[in-house]
């Protein structure tokens, strides 16, 4: 058996949870929206389901964009790519974040 590289060994995991995530928050996108055609009343605690999902795309996502620009990057660049990095992953997380605080605050309002 031969040693893989880290990009290799994280890879294959990183693509399976984010292609996974990715579909159950498409089904949970349909379900939602028969739910809403049918008229029946949505229990918030479901809305953890799409919030999970989502947070498990960007989290590989960003798990692959380190792979592919931090590990693979040359060292004397490794620097400047980490803080490149480091404001993408705060932009992307904090988009998320504020768009769960803007459902959140949405649900508790109507």
């Amino acid at each position: 058996m031969t040693d893989q590289s880290p990009i290799q060994r994280w890879r294959t995991p990183l693509l399976i949870v984010e292609f996974s995530a990715l579909a159950i928050l498409l089904a949970s996108m349909a379900w939602f929206s028969s739910l809403a055609e049918s008229g029946e009343p949505l229990n918030p605690a479901w809305l953890l389901v799409p919030a999970a999902a989502s947070l498990a795309v960007f989290v590989s996502f960003i798990g692959l964009m380190y792979l592919r620009w931090i590990v693979a990057a040359a060292a004397e660049r490794q620097v400047r790519h980490k803080i490149v990095f480091s404001l993408l992953v705060i932009t992307l997380l904090g988009v998320w974040a504020f768009g769960i605080a803007n459902t959140w605050v949405s649900l508790s309002n109507a």
